[in-house]
């Protein structure tokens, strides 16, 4: 389980696993009644979209939680990505490395 290193003593849990639980039921709950009061192509159609957009929530959720403790986001958000040249080492940011001319590159995130 990952936690929050707070500045606290103690660690704080991202994650509750009883309510998550909780949470998963009852989006259960909710596709299943929405397959049983619309006709069939909707009922269907929007029990995937609950599906689909209930772990979003819970990700935007956990994120809060979190806060920003300078992790830079997923691969370096904001950051655009580097590449390492495979003739020089040479890191760059674009498709030509400036040092050598060559093309071969491997990504850094």
């Amino acid at each position: 389980m990952r936690y929050l290193k707070s500045s606290l003593d103690y660690d704080i849990p991202l994650i509750n696993y009883k309510s998550y639980l909780i949470s998963i039921f009852v989006s259960l709950a909710i596709s299943i009644g929405l397959q049983m009061i619309l006709p069939w192509p909707f009922g269907l159609i929007a029990a995937l979209a609950v599906f689909a957009v209930y772990p979003l929530i819970l990700r935007n959720r956990a994120i809060k939680k979190m806060g920003n403790m300078d992790r830079g986001g997923f691969f370096g958000q904001g950051q655009g990505f580097r590449y390492i040249c495979l003739a020089c080492s040479n890191r760059f940011k674009g498709a030509i490395c400036p040092r050598c001319g060559s093309k071969m590159k491997r990504a850094e995130f």
